[in-house]
């Protein structure tokens, strides 16, 4: 199991399944969000607002079906200055590789830069194989549609909103620390 909740970026923590329970360290850090990625996930607190992904911690599980979806609640509640949880069951595979997916996407790091910056932070951080190469092709595929503009999704949601998005120019997370 994971370590207990890991503060990430600003409003951006990552925990396992008892984190997300713990109604206490919730409110001390200020999360009002959770997102939960598990074979069993769904909402548990009525106060929080939840996106539940059910998917199993196998190579062969498809998450980069829902990196877009989980990118965007993450940035949204951040630019609420909410908290946001994101957990699986150890803390560890699935919901590390949705936080990566979100600091590639919002930093424009490569994933092994996005998992070295989150295992400063979590040490236990392991993607498995499967979701490890996901997200290499997530890297390469977000790189060719946008030609380095890792932002992209962010600003589509943004102009519908009228949210500003948050702009990282910088070559390491622990800047935000």
């Amino acid at each position: 199991m994971g370590n207990g909740i890991n503060k990430v970026l600003p409003d951006l923590y990552l925990g396992n399944f008892k984190d997300a329970r713990d109604r206490e360290h919730l409110a001390r850090n200020n999360i009002t969000h959770i997102l939960s990625i598990h074979d069993s996930a769904a909402p548990i607190l009525q106060e929080m607002t939840y996106l539940c992904i059910s998917a199993a911690d196998l190579p062969t599980q498809n998450l980069s079906q829902y990196f877009k979806q989980s990118i965007v609640f993450m940035h949204e509640s951040r630019l609420k200055g909410e908290g946001c949880l994101v957990h699986c069951l150890a803390g560890v595979s699935r919901s590390v590789t949705l936080v990566v997916a979100y600091i590639m996407t919002v930093t424009g790091l490569g994933w092994q830069e996005a998992l070295a910056a989150v295992k400063v932070v979590r040490p236990c951080a392991g993607p498995n194989l499967g979701f490890q190469r996901q997200l290499q092709e997530f890297e390469k595929t977000e790189a060719e549609q946008v030609g380095g503009n890792k932002a992209s999704i962010l600003k589509m949601k943004h102009e519908k909103t009228g949210s500003i998005p948050l702009q990282f120019k910088l070559t390491s997370l622990l800047f935000y620390m």
